[in-house]
């Protein structure tokens, strides 16, 4: 079986590894375009897929736009029996889903049709699910909801990160990738359509909804601050300024009548007051700054005691 593997970020790593760990004949890897980094951008970045595909000596694509018809022709030259997504970031169109002879198939950070689109992670973490999983499947036009080859589940911890988690479905995905391909390969895969009507989402986030709304419950800001850490970072404002929050912990222990948003402790933690309770958080990160421990931040007069959060 001839595949090539679709991939751009570290995510994407442990899948390609797998693949080529266990035998599979990779021809070819499509990834986004070296970008700038730096302050100058001057400086090109490769996408990590990239690094391991040149240590492996493979046969690297970089497309700006894996639907133009230069690209297209390109890759139909490329002799190959299957397409590997995993976390390419862009959506593929319906000639390059038809180019490999056995079609597509993608790994998703969920279990479909639970929460289809651009962030899984992030949403099962910030709405509450006690489990989540990864799911293989074949490409469809329509996004994630292609047919199921093959699914593994994790529970998510209830203190555990968007980013904690995103590493562990990256193993969780590779594992399950090269099970489903072998699955796939030998025939004997139940591959079963999905059922829309139990479909729900996750879409790109947005700053509005990475924003802490102190209104809302300790259990929701909580979720947001794990959800979003480290990426993008939920946040608020003080005095005009935005700061993110990270490492909630509830706080009822600090009896306050404190309004929602309010600072009601400063020592020996760092609480805030939400609608129905009060949360600490370990970590802070003001605007154009780096990370820091709260403690460091509050010594710094980053905030004292009654201030408000908006």
């Amino acid at each position: 079986m001839r595949i090539i593997f679709w991939g751009t970020p570290d995510f994407a790593v442990p899948s390609l590894r797998a693949l080529l760990g266990e035998g599979f004949d990779v021809v070819a890897v499509v990834t986004q375009p070296d970008r700038p980094h730096g302050r100058s951008r001057s400086r090109l970045v490769p996408p990590p897929v990239k690094a391991v595909a040149l240590e492996e000596e493979l046969a690297v694509l970089q497309p700006e736009s894996p639907s133009s018809e230069e690209f297209v022709t390109e890759l139909s030259h490329i002799e190959h029996d299957l397409g590997v997504v995993v976390a390419y970031g862009h959506i593929l169109k319906k000639q390059v889903l038809e180019l490999p002879l056995q079609g597509m198939v993608n790994v998703h950070a969920s279990l479909l049709p639970a929460l289809r689109g651009a962030a899984p992670i992030e949403y099962a973490i910030l709405e509450g699910y006690a489990e989540t999983g990864v799911t293989i499947m074949q490409m469809a036009e329509r996004m994630d909801a292609g047919s199921v080859i093959h699914q593994v589940s994790t529970p998510i911890a209830t203190d555990e990160t968007g980013g904690e988690l995103t590493v562990r479905m990256a193993e969780i995905g590779a594992l399950a990738l090269v099970e489903g391909l072998a699955l796939f390969a030998a025939g004997v895969a139940e591959i079963l359509p999905q059922d829309d009507s139990m479909a729900t989402f996750a879409p790109k986030i947005s700053r509005e909804l990475a924003q802490i709304q102190w209104t809302e419950s300790c259990d929701r800001i909580a979720r947001k601050a794990r959800a979003f850490d480290p990426r993008p970072g939920s946040w608020t404002r003080h005095k005009g300024t935005e700061l993110k929050l990270f490492g909630p912990r509830p706080a009822d222990e600090f009896a306050s009548d404190g309004d929602p948003g309010q600072v009601i402790e400063t020592d020996p933690a760092f609480v805030v007051a939400t609608a129905d309770g009060a949360l600490q958080f370990l970590d802070v990160q003001p605007a154009g700054r780096p990370r820091m421990a709260a403690a460091d931040w509050l010594r710094g007069r980053g905030a004292v005691h009654g201030d408000r959060f908006d």
